[in-house]
């Protein structure tokens, strides 16, 4: 398949005729000049993943310095560009002192097409790897923002803050428990945005969505042909994060008989693809975390003990919300300033009798059910001032309720079912998927969509 775009400068034609004939069964795009009278111009409006440079372009000339200036002005309008030098056999030393000021490589004259088109396929794959990397780095940017997370008022929270502080920099393992909606994806990156590894990527791993079938090809990689649908070489997500971090969400919905396979890669930082005999060393932080009670599922058998102790050196609880009662007020009107600029809606405040309404409800999803319930309020309102009846929220022993006979609709009814049956079964989803006579993943998607 023909990818990316190539430049070629040199003033020899013969050559210029030769690669307009090879490169293009190997690139996308071939461009070409003759002389270096508009090179910058070139580099500066096309974005080409290879340069192929001569060194020498004035007639009796072939000291190579040319090469060298040429190659200085390319890597400053196009830092991006990876430059591979042409070079004759007395200019060897010239084109060693080249790749030290930046050049890839370099091609000796006359040249073997196999041997050229090796070096530049390899020179075009480091210009897209370091692109991608560039492109990561300016998402993280932008994720970070202003800085550090709003962490509320309460004392419940302030002791989290203060672990994260002592933690953070650190290397640790940290598992982080809580409730759904109360931010441990966020407190995640926070740890990251803080920690020595922030300037590489933090990957997400969602291990309660993933199927069985394609838990170890997904955490660990496979090589091409390792099975079926194995096209091509794939890595797992612990080489994709090294030298950043790996965070592990829900941990806790890990089958038992894939637990071992996890727990060996922590024990040895080693991975091995499947379909592959070679070991991979991995350099990850990791971070877990998930809703359950840890320390009752491993007394009920659904969790390994030696893995719960690989993952928890450091122990962070997020408490609900209904225990920190202190937040609710802080984060709503942080959420209001934050979707009023939104939606473009003049809206300065919420009336003390809404925040009485607030602060009694029992916010069943946390954070992330007061996040939603604010940014309703500002969409309905037609207010300047968000009042009580901006917040439509369900009364609290509606909220509590769980008996069968009290729900209204199927889904209300599917969503007791499934929470009583996780409270029977531990949260051990095979066992309740099996239970119900639906799939896991029917199941984990059931999970997501009622908030359980």
């Amino acid at each position: 398949m023909r990818e990316g775009k190539i430049l070629v400068v040199d003033d020899n034609k013969a050559v210029i005729t030769a690669l307009k004939l090879l490169l293009p069964i190997y690139f996308l795009e071939t461009d070409t000049l003759t002389s270096t009278a508009t090179l910058v111009r070139s580099v500066t409006t096309s974005r080409y993943d290879v340069v192929l440079l001569d060194m020498n372009f004035t007639a009796g000339v072939n000291s190579g310095n040319e090469g060298l200036y040429w190659l200085t002005e390319i890597k400053k309008y196009s830092p991006f560009s990876e430059v591979v030098l042409f070079t004759a056999y007395a200019d060897v030393d010239l084109a060693v002192e080249a790749i030290k000021r930046g050049a890839f490589d370099f091609v000796v004259k006359p040249f073997e097409n196999a041997k050229l088109i090796t070096t530049l396929m390899a020179a075009y794959k480091l210009s897209v790897s370091n692109r991608e990397v560039r492109n990561l780095k300016e998402i993280k940017r932008e994720i970070k923002g202003s800085g550090e997370i709003f962490w509320g008022e309460s004392p419940k929270m302030d002791e989290v803050r203060k672990l994260i502080n002592k933690v953070a920099a650190t290397d640790a393992t940290i598992l982080i428990t809580g409730e759904n909606g109360t931010g441990k994806d966020v407190l995640a990156s926070e740890i990251h945005r803080r920690s020595a590894r922030s300037e590489e990527s933090m990957v997400r791993v969602d291990v309660g969505s993933l199927p069985e079938t394609l838990f170890e090809s997904e955490l660990f990689g496979h090589v091409k042909g390792a099975f079926t649908d194995a096209k091509s070489d794939r890595a797992g997500k612990f080489e994709v994060a090294g030298g950043g971090t790996l965070f592990l969400d829900e941990i806790g919905n890990i089958p038992v008989h894939l637990q071992s396979k996890l727990l060996t890669v922590l024990q040895n930082r080693a991975i091995t693809r499947i379909g592959s005999n070679t070991t991979h060393t991995v350099d990850i932080r990791l971070i877990c975390a998930t809703n359950k009670n840890m320390y009752e599922m491993v007394a009920r058998g659904f969790f390994r003990e030696d893995l719960l102790y690989r993952i928890n050196t450091i122990h962070i609880h997020i408490p609900p919300l209904r225990e920190r009662r202190e937040d609710i007020v802080p984060f709503a009107l942080l959420f209001l300033e934050i979707y009023s600029a939104k939606y473009s809606k003049k809206i300065t405040g919420i009336s003390e009798k809404a925040k009485d309404k607030l602060r009694s409800y029992i916010w069943k999803g946390n954070v992330r059910e007061l996040q939603h319930s604010v940014e309703k309020a500002v969409i309905l309102s037609e207010s300047s001032i968000l009042d009580t009846d901006d917040f439509l929220l369900a009364k609290n022993d509606e909220v509590e309720a769980s008996d069968l006979s009290a729900v209204k609709t199927l889904d209300e009814m599917e969503r007791v079912m499934i929470k009583r049956s996780l409270d029977t079964h531990g949260g051990n989803l095979s066992l309740v998927a099996a239970g119900l006579g639906i799939t896991r993943q029917t199941l984990y998607n059931k999970i997501k969509r009622y908030g359980i």
